[in-house]
C-alpha cells in the first residue's frame, strides 16, 4: 500500500469512542486519493480503539496507533506524520468540525510543490461557525496580522487542518509538546525557509458531540512562541531546526482543540 499512497491522513483522537464513526463515515465518502488513514491514540485502552478496529475490518486502508512520543495531541500528531507511508500528510480533527471533502485539493497543493496547505477560515469564503468567541477572536487576529506583517502565504496559521509535505516535516522537525500548535508551527517554519504555503477557503463547524477542552490561558503562550518565530531572515532547515529547539519545553499531558 505504501507505494501507492499518495495521502497519509493522520487524526489525533481522544476518548472520542462512537464519535469518531460519522467522521469517518464523511471522510470515506469524500477522498477519492489513494489513502492511508492514522488514527492515532494514547493508550491502548482508549474507547476509540475499538470503534476503529472494528470500522478497518470494512475499510483496510485505516488503522490506529498508540503514540509513544508522550500523552497529548502535538505527540500524537508527531508520532502520526512520523509514520505516515505517503509524501503528503493531512491532519483533521476527530470531531467533525473540518470539511474532511477538502482533503484531496489539499494534498494536491502540496503535491504541486507547496509545503504546507491550510484551510482557511479567515481568508474570503472561509468561516467558522459556533465555538467559544474569545478563541475565535484570538485565532482570527493571529491568523490575519501574521499574513499581512510576513506574508506567511495563509490567514489562517493556527488551523489545525493542514497538508503537509512529509518531506518538509521531517527536515525541521515538530518541537511542539503539548496541544495544537503544531499548525502554526509548521507554518511558521516555512515562512522562514521561505517555502510556499498555500491555502483554500474552510468552513468550519463547531463540533456536535462530546467536548472541546481548549484552554485559552494555557495556550496563548505556545501559539505567541511561533507567531514570534515567523519573523526573521530566511534560514536553512538545519537553521530552524537549531533555533527552534533552543524553546523546546517537555511533552505535557493536556488534550484541547485548536
Amino acid at each position: 500500500m505504501a507505494a501507492e499512497t499518495r495521502v497519509s491522513i493522520v487524526i489525533p483522537a481522544y476518548r472520542e469512542g462512537e464519535h469518531i464513526r460519522p467522521v469517518l463515515d464523511r471522510l470515506f465518502e469524500s477522498v477519492r486519493l489513494p489513502a492511508e488513514v492514522l488514527v492515532i491514540v494514547d493508550a491502548e485502552d482508549d474507547p476509540t480503539v475499538p470503534v476503529v478496529g472494528a470500522y478497518a475490518r470494512l475499510q483496510p486502508q485505516l488503522r490506529y496507533l498508540v503514540n509513544v512520543f508522550g500523552r497529548g495531541p502535538a505527540n500524537a500528531i508527531r508520532f502520526g506524520i512520523g509514520a505516515a507511508a505517503a509524501p503528503v500528510a493531512v491532519v483533521t480533527m476527530a470531531d467533525g468540525c473540518d470539511d474532511v471533502v477538502q482533503i484531496d485539493d489539499l494534498a494536491r497543493l502540496v503535491e504541486r510543490g507547496a509545503a504546507v496547505a491550510a484551510a482557511s477560515r479567515y481568508m474570503v469564503g472561509g468561516r467558522q461557525v459556533g465555538g467559544p468567541f474569545l478563541k475565535g477572536l484570538l485565532s482570527k487576529s493571529a491568523g490575519r496580522s501574521l499574513s499581512i506583517l510576513t506574508h506567511v502565504g495563509t490567514m489562517d496559521a493556527t488551523n489545525s487542518f493542514k497538508a503537509y509535505s512529509t518531506q518538509f516535516v521531517r527536515q525541521v522537525g515538530i518541537d511542539s509538546r503539548h496541544g495544537f500548535e503544531v499548525g502554526i508551527e509548521l507554518t511558521a517554519k516555512a515562512r522562514r525557509m521561505r517555502l510556499p504555503v498555500a491555502e483554500i477557503p474552510t468552513i468550519w463547524l463547531e463540533r456536535q458531540a462530546g467536548v472541546s477542552n481548549f484552554k485559552v490561558a494555557s495556550w496563548i503562550p505556545k501559539y505567541l512562541r511561533w507567531y514570534r518565530f515567523a519573523f526573521g531572515p530566511r534560514l536553512t532547515a538545519e537553521q530552524v531546526r537549531a533555533r527552534a529547539s533552543r524553546g523546546r519545553q517537555p511533552a505535557g499531558d493536556e488534550h484541547a482543540k485548536g
